[in-house]
């Protein structure tokens, strides 16, 4: 008996993608992965900040179901500009309701600060798999994240390039298999600095970064190496391993992206030229591997791919985050929310950059921790150190 003939496999249907921040650098890539597979992946949310003009020509070029933007003002002159097909929403409210579209299988994170944690618990909560690009959402809350991701069964997928990368050398296998975690750093721009020249730091010196293009705030983080101490306390949660057994070293030419050593001391890496489309791309399409040609790292050409020890001393935000992780509770909270106001005060030369990190320690000193926090008592911190922040008066 011949067996039944085989009906050739349909290809998947098109994820549909929620993105909150799509303006910024992270939105503005994802919308290119996007446009280079539409068979797989469909934006059928956009929010965005401020920018109302670029977030209206995104709608127009993406036709999603729906929009949010900050401003009820700029919502209402959007959806009179767009007309009824797309609602506009506007605030807090308006990320939860794209967080939440029925349609949507994955949301992803890429608004600074903490405005994305309430929309990332509501997409969880909906049953929504979360691609996280604001490092703020596990760094306040990564307990009551992770928890809530196992109670309703949907997964955290990286989009930050080193957890992505720590993510792709797991591969599966267990923490007990991992002797350490190594996040790369490049350095910054002052990686070859004397402490004794940063407080002479500019803002525009600090956002010239040697290896990637970021917006502000982290670019500024990437040069005190702060956003290196966040994705250290990010990565203890995502890969549910305490903070000890998480490291960085400086890799200057930012090919390595992270690596994972394991117990038998055998070590992996993942390399590529530096470029956000492609942990988008992973992320987004995750469990599968896409062809794409946006993303090539000719080898030869490289070099040599050089690795130091960071400098305590030149860069004290490191110990800092380790510091806070330790305390754990409401201490990272407080570390986060200090220096997204001492960044903002150096960017408006209000405070020097070298002070940046003593006014995130004092504010680490300062504050009296909860532990095992609940969401408002994480929101209450957070507030706290900001108030805190804006307060402090160098010595």
């Amino acid at each position: 008996m011949n067996p039944p003939a085989q009906s050739p496999s349909s290809p998947p249907a098109p994820k549909n993608v929620v993105l909150l921040g799509s303006t910024g650098s992270i939105g503005t890539s994802t919308l290119k992965v996007v446009a280079d597979m539409p068979d797989r992946l469909r934006l059928v949310g956009l929010a965005a900040g401020r920018n109302a003009d670029q977030l209206a020509l995104q709608a127009r070029q993406c036709r999603p179901l729906a929009l949010s933007i900050a401003d009820p003002a700029q919502a209402q002159a959007l959806q009179d500009q767009l007309g009824p097909g797309i609602p506009v929403y506007s605030g807090p409210q308006g990320l939860v309701r794209l967080a939440t579209l029925p349609e949507a299988d994955i949301v992803l994170v890429a608004i600074v600060g903490t405005a994305g944690l309430e929309p990332a618990l509501a997409a969880i909560r909906a049953g929504k798999d979360l691609a996280i690009a604001s490092k703020e959402i596990l760094v306040m809350a990564g307990e009551i994240v992770m928890a809530e991701a196992r109670r309703h069964g949907t997964r955290i997928l990286a989009v930050d390039s080193e957890h992505s990368a720590i993510f792709q050398c797991l591969d599966g296998k267990p923490g007990q298999s991992v002797r350490r975690l190594w996040l790369t750093a490049s350095g910054g721009p002052f990686r070859t600095i004397p402490r004794s020249e940063f407080r002479g730091i500019t803002p525009e010196r600090a956002l010239r970064h040697p290896s990637w293009t970021m917006g502000p705030k982290i670019t500024i983080d990437s040069a005190t190496l702060f956003n290196k101490g966040l994705e250290m306390i990010e990565a203890r949660w995502l890969f549910d391993i305490d903070i000890d057994r998480v490291q960085v070293v400086v890799h200057p030419q930012s090919i390595v992206h992270s690596l994972v050593e394991f117990i038998d001391g055998s070590i992996l890496a993942q390399l590529s030229t530096p470029d956000m489309c492609l942990p988008i791309q992973y992320a987004l399409t995750y469990p599968d591997r896409v062809g794409s040609h946006r993303v090539q790292t000719p080898l030869p050409a490289l070099g040599t791919l050089t690795f130091e020890e960071p400098d305590p001393d030149r860069f004290p935000a490191l110990n800092l985050a380790r510091q806070a992780a330790r305390i754990a509770g409401t201490a990272p909270a407080v570390l986060n929310a200090a220096n997204e106001i001492a960044v903002a005060a150096f960017s408006a030369r209000q405070l020097r950059f070298d002070q940046i990190s003593d006014l995130v320690a004092d504010a680490i000193g300062a504050h009296s921790p909860v532990s095992s926090p609940s969401l408002e008592e994480i929101l209450a911190a957070d507030q706290w150190a900001r108030q805190f922040a804006r307060q402090y008066r160098p010595a």
